[in-house]
């Protein structure tokens, strides 16, 4: 069954090992854009995350019969105005590391007073089969900016993202904790929700 196969339009090897993992008890073959070989890629142009989850969604739903996963997700803070956004994965430049991004936001929060310091996760999915938009989510995690970095687990912004429930990074927490508590766990919740009922209708 097509529906029974699902596409994560992302090159981002840490967010689809979460995600696989999130969904690894569901009936779904799942693939990544490496399984496609694409000639043609999405380029981001938009200017919040529902746009960018939006266009690549359905941009790769067009190549791909079955459904295809797209989530865009980045860092938000308040000091900075919301950066850096739509932009969080190339923030440092053209050559962008996990690394590099997470140094600069560090050097520019250097002296900012810790209740100047608030920062959100933010993820939009957006799940769609043929050019034709089947389910939105949109999900947030609330913390602040920490002062250095710290945690050896999960990817990008995960080190320097203190989340004052727990006390600790994203990059602290175990992979399951974080997917309790995180952005991107709560919208694949959702998800899986809509999937359990979705997969099971006998819709064709």
């Amino acid at each position: 069954m097509l529906r029974n196969k699902l596409l994560l339009a992302t090159t981002n090897q840490g967010k689809a090992n979460e995600i696989k993992s999130f969904l690894r008890d569901f009936p779904l073959e799942i693939f990544t854009l490496r399984d496609l070989n694409l000639k043609k890629t999405f380029q981001e142009r938009g200017k919040t995350f529902a746009e960018n989850a939006k266009g690549k969604s359905l941009f790769y739903s067009e190549h791909w019969e079955g459904l295809t996963l797209a989530e865009d997700s980045g860092l938000e803070i308040e000091h900075l105005n919301g950066a850096p956004g739509v932009i969080s994965a190339r923030f440092s430049g053209p050559q962008a590391t996990d690394e590099k991004n997470n140094q600069k936001l560090l050097e520019l929060m250097k002296e900012v007073p810790s209740v100047q310091r608030k920062a959100r996760f933010v993820s939009c999915m957006i799940l769609a089969q043929k050019g034709k938009i089947i389910k939105e989510i949109k999900e947030t995690a609330e913390g602040l900016v920490a002062s250095e970095q710290r945690g050896s687990f999960g990817f990008g912004y995960d080190p320097i993202f203190y989340y004052p429930p727990l006390g600790k990074t994203f990059a602290e927490l175990l992979p399951e904790e974080k997917n309790r508590v995180s952005h991107r766990g709560q919208a694949l919740k959702k998800l899986k929700e809509f999937l359990i009922e979705y997969l099971d209708s006998p819709r064709s």
